[in-house]
């Protein structure tokens, strides 16, 4: 299904003349090749200006793209021989939240993945990528699991955040997120987390206390979205673009502020327009990642772990008082 976000119209206009042009010059004695080549400079260069300068804002809804690699792409594209386990054992099992185990290039490995689902049905059964807190045990339960064989783990973020309904908080929403982010630092395996859409607070922070956290270019990381931001602060989600200007929501600014270890590139357009392309990427960025982490002993491994976490949010003030 063709979607285009406002800033992207003027090159989906340029496409249509190209593809137009090429039916034409598919006809006999009909040499349009000149005029496509232009054309298709034009969108080249016009795709560069536009993806090179986005607002917080734009990559905010560039990030929540329908036509965006989910979870459960990236899972199939980088995965292999993937077989998915279901339930918490306490409850009842979480569609959103999506484990099991397969092999990266060969390697064992845990995946992890919050998927928000494409058509209505499967977004109805991923509840849009918000996990219940069954999800979160879930998830837990694989990286013990992985973490008692010595198997790495692997997780995809793409959450607004954790279901705030009255059923999960009743079921103890909070203490599950609050059980990840403590067991985290004990599992004793390398953990690799990649950020493919949206990092929406402790809902996306559940799976991401890891090793190696990586950003793809397009994504953002936040402790709140926009619209709950602009809710708080001037009581109008209608100035959601206010508030994410004013959280500054890129990669660039996480890994200015140690949030993020890296950024994977997507090609120019974003993942949406050469979701193999992106797929790969990512599958690269994270293999080199795991092949450095696998050869740091365990003890090592967890201090890095735990201190990487404490240092986030310990600013100096110069001159200050101890």
């Amino acid at each position: 299904m063709e979607y285009t976000l406002e800033f992207e119209k003027p090159v989906f206009e340029l496409e249509n003349q190209i593809r137009e042009l090429k039916l034409a010059g598919s006809r006999p004695n009909i040499d349009l090749t000149a005029e496509i080549s232009a054309l298709q400079a034009k969108v080249d260069k016009l795709i560069n200006e536009i993806y090179l300068n986005l607002s917080p804002w734009e990559r905010t809804l560039l990030s929540r793209h329908p036509n965006r690699p989910h979870a459960i792409d990236y899972i199939n594209g980088c995965i292999s021989d993937f077989h998915e386990i279901h339930g918490d054992r306490r409850f009842s099992d979480d569609p959103c939240m999506v484990c099991g185990f397969g092999y990266l290039e060969g390697q064992r490995v845990a995946v992890i993945g919050i998927e928000k689902g494409r058509k209505t049905q499967e977004k109805i059964r991923h509840n849009f990528g918000m996990a219940q807190p069954e999800g979160y045990r879930k998830a837990l339960r694989l990286m013990e699991m992985a973490s008692q064989f010595g198997v790495p783990v692997l997780t995809f973020v793409d959450t607004p955040g954790a279901y705030p309904g009255i059923g999960a908080e009743e079921r103890g929403q909070a203490l599950a997120i609050a059980e990840n982010l403590e067991k985290m630092f004990g599992i004793k395996t390398p953990i690799v987390t990649v950020v493919i859409g949206e990092g929406g607070s402790g809902g996306a922070l559940g799976i991401a206390i890891a090793d190696r956290v990586l950003m793809m270019e397009y994504s953002v990381y936040s402790v709140i979205s926009p619209e709950s931001c602009a809710s708080i602060l001037w009581s109008d989600p209608k100035m959601a673009e206010t508030a994410a200007n004013a959280l500054q929501l890129s990669p660039n600014k996480a890994m200015e502020l140690k949030v993020i270890d890296s950024v994977v590139k997507e090609p120019i357009g974003g993942a949406h327009r050469h979701t193999e392309v992106a797929i790969n990427l990512v599958k690269d960025a994270v293999i080199k990642e795991f092949e450095i982490l696998k050869k740091i002993p365990k003890e090592k491994l967890l201090n890095e772990r735990f201190e990487k976490f404490r240092r986030m949010g310990n600013n100096t003030i110069s001159g200050a008082q101890e």
